[in-house]
């Protein structure tokens, strides 16, 4: 095995300015005070460094931030410090000058009311409409614009905070928190575990705390709270089945916060603190394996981090398999086969879909671009769909007993693709030709789309599925068909099997059936409203407009708007909404849709 230096060298980050071999920050306590009124997040930021080469330098990585002073050690004495020249996607290094035995350094600083990190809502934006609301998106490379931070994934860093708000509101944190509102509006949090700095979250609102086990619980607003509470019942079943399966779970309390709607992505595995979206509120938790996906992350991901974002499918690919497991121990291989059928539909379409062929490799060159390019199907379910391989050429028990040793071995540290892939051929391989043929890690992670010995996932529920939409296909009226116990992912297959040309017939009498434009599940509206749009089919457009004016998250708006844009009558709809829209969006979702609609 290489040593850490080694690994430190092979692992520069093209994401960060920070210079970790050098000078290398190990912990941070934060000292902020957030205003509502200008939206902006003001105060100090103390880390407490190493300094591993005598330098008379240490970098952070800033952007968009206002640096006021930078101090020394626990006599606060003033030191210079420089903004070095902005790089697109990247912002500035932030250069503070040390001496040889410094052990901190202190930034006081402010971000300004555009910072890509912060999304700060007005209460009509809120489920309850009374009070303003802020939630922080860190992932992948946003940290540094609520923090003057070393940003990358390959640092870690144990944090402590105080953080001062309204006084009716709660602040909550990818740490050890609060359940209820105090009268000072000041709230000190605790972070043991050391973490990279792309799990650094914050979230204030008024919000309350409902526990659902010993270790778990749910914050959301007053109006959403029974609902989540309800929807997220069974997160100690998802605990129990994940810690059964890849050993203790590290991380003390697993908690889950409900955002408003604009968040946008379905979760953000904070730490101790997932955030999650509103719309796994289906009221019939048949969207929990979202909750299962962000669980999984605290073993891959957050306590066995990637590297670089170059190696983001160690992360994710990882997380899917994970995640399927454990419903896969919850409700059995026939509910596990429907997830990895519709994963392995959408890897196909971005598989078709993707421009630049390179990204379609799971060890990705991201040099010069925004990580968020790596954010797709290749890193979910292309890892996922190798890690299954790896799994069918050696047996389970056996894969098992790898993963255990993988997470045991690299806990609370980051690793790339290069070191998974020796770890692989030290620990399961063992020299032999015929297993590593079979595994067949260059046609995997090295070169672009499925390798021919990929296997096509089926499901038996599908299958049935299938039968039904034939008979409707053959003249069976919508009205007469079984579909009694269809869950979500079955009503969603069965969507996804109609023709892109419908007949407004077809449309409405689906629709009358079945109820779709109404459905309270927004797996399933989003995948029908594709259909409307093709179909010009006028009596979902106020659905349409409602859903996207109110949903901020990702994976539904870039195909909706996508589909909008290929007539001029969709674009003049699509520019319509979007106006209104905009405000609503996180930065994560406008950086994408702007370009789409520039």
């Amino acid at each position: 095995m290489k040593t850490e230096n080694e690994i430190g060298r092979e692992s520069i980050d093209v994401h960060s300015f920070a210079r970790p071999t050098e000078a290398v920050a190990k912990h941070l306590d934060l000292d902020i005070a957030v205003n509502f009124d200008q939206k902006i997040i003001s105060g100090r930021a103390t880390y407490q460094i190493e300094n591993l080469t005598q330098t008379d330098q240490i970098v952070f990585d800033a952007k968009g931030l206002q640096i006021e002073k930078v101090f020394l050690g626990d006599s606060l004495t003033e030191t210079n410090f420089r903004l070095g020249k902005e790089e697109k996607f990247l912002g500035q290094p932030l250069l503070i000058d040390i001496r040889p035995e410094t052990k901190s350094v202190t930034i006081q600083y402010r971000t300004t009311p555009e910072a890509a990190a912060l999304q700060w809502l007005t209460p009509q934006q809120t489920a309850g409409k009374k009070h303003p609301f802020l939630f922080t998106q860190s992932q992948a490379i946003l940290a540094r614009t609520w923090i003057p931070i070393q940003d990358s994934p390959g640092i870690r860093i144990t944090y402590s905070a105080t953080i001062k708000v309204p006084k009716e509101l709660l602040a909550v944190m990818s740490a050890e928190n609060p359940q209820e509102k105090n009268n000072t509006g000041e709230y000190k949090f605790f972070m043991r575990q050391p973490i990279p700095s792309y799990l650094m979250a914050l979230s204030v609102g008024d919000l309350v705390f409902e526990p659902i086990g010993e270790k778990t619980g749910i914050y959301a607003e007053p109006a959403t709270i029974k609902a989540a509470a309800y929807e997220f019942a069974e997160m100690d079943q998802m605990l129990t089945a994940a810690e059964s399966l890849y050993g203790r779970y590290r991380w003390d309390r697993y908690d889950l916060l409900v955002l408003p709607p604009s968040f946008p992505f379905g979760g953000m595995e904070n730490p101790r603190l997932t955030f999650v979206t509103p719309t796994v509120l289906a009221k019939d938790r048949s969207l929990t394996s979202l909750i299962a996906h962000e669980l999984a992350h605290s073993w891959s991901g957050n306590l066995v981090t990637n590297g670089t974002w170059n190696d983001f499918w160690l992360n994710e690919g990882f997380t899917v398999y994970f995640e399927r497991r454990i419903m896969e121990e919850l409700y059995g291989k026939e509910y596990a086969d429907m997830l990895q059928v519709l994963g392995f539909q959408d890897l196909q379409h971005t598989l078709d879909d993707m421009e630049k062929k390179d990204d379609t490799r799971l060890k990705l060159d991201l040099e010069g671009r925004d990580p968020d390019d790596g954010l797709t199907e290749i890193a979910y379910e292309k890892g996922n769909a190798f890690l299954l391989n790896i799994e069918k050429t050696v047996g389970r028990e056996r894969f098992d007993q790898f993963l255990n040793k993988y997470f045991q071995t690299f806990a609370f540290k980051s690793t790339n693709t290069d070191r998974f892939l020796e770890f692989l051929r030290t620990e399961l391989i063992k020299g032999d030709e015929q297993i590593a043929g079979k595994i067949n890690i260059d046609g995997w992670v090295y070169s672009p789309g499925l390798p021919e010995e990929h296997v096509v996932p089926s499901s038996a529920r599908f299958a049935q599925v299938e039968q039904t939409y034939k008979s409707w296909e053959g003249g069976t009226p919508a009205t007469a068909l079984t579909t009694k116990d269809w869950s979500s992912h079955e009503w969603l297959h069965f969507i996804r099997m109609m023709p892109e040309k419908l007949t407004q017939q077809q449309l409405t009498e689906l629709d009358k059936a079945f109820g779709f434009t109404n459905s309270g599940n927004s797996e399933v509206l989003a995948a029908w409203f594709l259909h409307a749009i093709r179909n010009n089919y006028t009596a979902a457009d106020q659905a349409l407009d409602n859903f996207l004016t109110t949903v901020g998250r990702r994976k539904f708006l870039v195909p909706l708007y996508k589909e909008l844009l290929k007539t001029p009558q969709g674009k003049k709809k699509a520019q319509a909404i979007y106006a209104k829209a905009r405000p609503n969006y996180h930065a994560v979702s406008t950086g994408t849709i702007d370009e789409m609609l520039k």
